[in-house]
């Protein structure tokens, strides 16, 4: 049985947890490089949660520079086992206005100045995520939501861009004719990194305003988009404390398959593995590499 560690990756706006008990932050490092800030950990009613601020405390960290391998290695290394990820994002469908929620289920990747793996040369693998979200986990935050009278929309595709900047609106119009529901730019390569570090893995995209496809788009503010902001901060701390709770059982191995994603991923042969690689993957492939 797996004793539920809960690692939090919260998103802009978001850069601590309120509510947790016997809490302190503390620096891990990586051979992978240095994670976006120190992590905070601490229990919620008896569940052990680690808490990472995406951006660190701040906003220091644009999505293009973030080191995402760092950050989900440091929080397997923190004994993390299941994550839920908090993320600011635009709206691509009128039906999802600023302040909506949504348990995302699918992602588009279309970043391309990350790294997107652990492995590489040395070391290949390949692992599954046709279904990139655990669902499991995205049924636990469902139910909490409904629990504290927070109306979220279950099921979603989130178009990943690289960023800094944002949309076109010819690539707004793209993505909406693509059938996808919001747009950001941080939750990859994070959930695929987190399938191959065979970590849980679920998003809740907060809805700040209409990307630049909504013909109100131009006259939205920053004080506008701050406030909703803020909003979604607050709401998102209350899911987060209403889902904890309900992931803390112990529990067997995911249904879905997410803590055995390894299984059969790396082709490699081991003669021919490089040794320094090999090292770097001490956690994150602990469980099949011994």
């Amino acid at each position: 049985m797996v004793q539920p560690v809960i690692g939090i990756i919260g998103g802009s706006g978001i850069y601590d947890i309120e509510g947790l008990e016997n809490k302190a932050w503390r620096h891990v490092s990586t051979p992978w490089g240095e994670p976006s800030d120190q992590l905070l950990e601490g229990t919620l009613g008896g569940t052990r949660c680690v808490f990472l601020p995406r951006h660190g405390r701040g906003h220091p960290l644009s999505p293009s520079r973030l080191n995402y391998r760092a950050n989900i290695d440091a929080m397997k290394r923190a004994g993390v086992t299941e994550i839920i990820s908090l993320s600011a994002v635009g709206s691509l469908r009128e039906d999802l206005p600023p302040g909506s929620f949504v348990i995302v289920d699918q992602f588009i990747d279309r970043s391309f100045a990350r790294e997107k793996s652990f492995f590489g040369d040395g070391c290949v693998a390949h692992v599954s995520v046709a279904h990139p979200v655990c669902p499991r986990l995205g049924d636990a935050l469902q139910a909490a939501a409904g629990r504290i009278g927070l109306k979220v929309t279950r099921g979603g595709t989130y178009l990943v861009m690289e960023g800094p900047q944002f949309s076109t609106k010819a690539e707004s119009e793209l993505y909406r004719a693509w059938g996808c529901s919001v747009i950001g730019m941080t939750n990859m390569p994070e959930a695929k990194l987190a399938r191959e570090a065979e970590l849980c893995y679920a998003t809740v995209a907060m809805v700040t305003d209409f990307d630049c496809w909504h013909p109100d788009h131009d006259h939205v503010t920053v004080e506008q988009v701050v406030k909703v902001l803020t909003g979604n901060a607050d709401r998102a701390r209350a899911l987060v404390r209403e889902v904890i709770p309900a992931l803390s059982a112990p529990r067997g191995p995911c249904p879905a398959g997410c803590d055995r994603a390894l299984d059969h991923a790396i082709i490699t042969a081991p003669e021919k593995r490089n040794p320094a690689l090999m090292a770097k993957l001490d956690v994150v492939a602990a469980r099949v590499l011994g």
